[in-house]
């Protein structure tokens, strides 16, 4: 099982919000989890204040040349909003930087900040990611455009890889299948195994269409420290004051201390504890779904850069080498 991180590069509002110190941070996470083994690393766009990084593949590029073997793939590129030939450029350069290691994880979005800015109808949601991603397809199949334009330049890996982001969509995964493209499936909440169906209807949707068993990557969020309780002290009041402030745009019920502890437990969505008790969990999900990936993130919230470097590093030398054992992987 691949075994790494993704972040959206939440700032730090009591550091007044500082992205540029915020970018600095990112890239030496990025270098740590290169340095304890561990296999990726995402990087997601956003357009919001509270976030830095709105150009995944800039900062991708910019770790490729302080990194040797950890792939950097976006976590994810808001297609919808995006023009395919121009991101096919960009992680083709980030390929080429990086000898090879760059992915695109392509999604609709959680958050729509994307379509005004860059003049598109929310009213074309669903029907601009289907197209946009075609294109994609199609330029990565080709080389060209469909009008017979070469595409510039060429990355290192054939294909280069493109996953798909999935939230609660089941045509999402369906169409994911059908293509013969990887799924990304984010659990943030809820019971783990109601979405085994997702995974269920990407592998079925690739059979019916003569596709080998497409591969599956669980997203969720997550902290580790040395006791249980330090991990939900001290990661419990950044993450709830960031889904509680999501929350009052969506309106979701407020995240209380109890719902963030039993979501910390076995049969929780959240990856936050001891390294023993995270591998365990991580093996516990791998009997739900079979999956072939499992990324974490952080970084919700703003959480101090000292508790996300642990973290990391708590991941690549204590979990993964455990979850890996227990699988009979080298």
């Amino acid at each position: 099982m691949e075994i790494g991180v993704f972040t959206f590069a939440d700032v730090r509002r009591e550091e007044g919000g500082d992205p540029a110190r915020r970018l600095r941070e990112l890239i030496e996470e990025i270098e740590l989890a290169d340095e304890v083994g561990l296999d990726v690393y995402g990087v997601g766009e956003h357009h919001r204040p509270e976030f830095a990084v709105s150009t995944p593949a800039v900062v991708l590029a910019a770790a490729a040349a302080r990194t040797t073997r950890i792939r950097l793939t976006s976590a994810v590129t808001v297609l919808s909003s995006d023009h395919p030939v121009r991101v096919f450029q960009e992680f083709s350069t980030v390929d080429l930087l990086s000898g090879g290691r760059a992915e695109i994880m392509v999604g609709r979005g959680s958050f729509i900040e994307s379509f005004p800015l860059f003049g598109y109808d929310l009213r074309d949601y669903d029907a601009l990611f289907a197209e946009k991603l075609e294109l994609l397809l199609h330029v990565r199949e080709t080389g060209a455009t469909p009008g017979g334009h070469e595409v510039l330049p060429h990355p290192l890996q054939d294909p280069l890889p493109v996953w798909v982001a999935v939230g609660g969509t089941p045509e999402s995964a369906v169409r994911a299948g059908a293509l013969d493209l990887p799924m990304a499936l984010a659990i943030i909440g809820g019971l783990p195994e109601r979405f085994a169906p997702f995974a269920e209807l990407h592998r079925r949707a690739a059979r019916q269409a003569g596709h080998a068993e497409p591969r599956l990557s669980i997203n969720s969020h997550g902290y580790i420290a040395e006791s249980s309780q330090r991990a939900l002290d001290e990661s419990f009041p950044y993450v709830s004051e960031a889904m509680n402030r999501i929350g009052l745009e969506r309106g979701w019920s407020p995240m209380t201390r109890a719902d963030y502890d039993a979501a910390a437990t076995l049969r929780g969505a959240n990856f936050v504890g001891t390294p023993e008790e995270v591998a365990e969990k991580i093996l516990f999900q791998h009997e739900i779904f079979r999956h072939d990936r499992f990324l974490v993130q952080f970084t919700i919230g703003g959480i101090p850069h000292e508790g996300i470097l642990r973290s990391i590093e708590l991941l690549g030398r204590e979990v993964a080498p455990a979850v890996r054992a227990k699988l009979g992987e080298s």
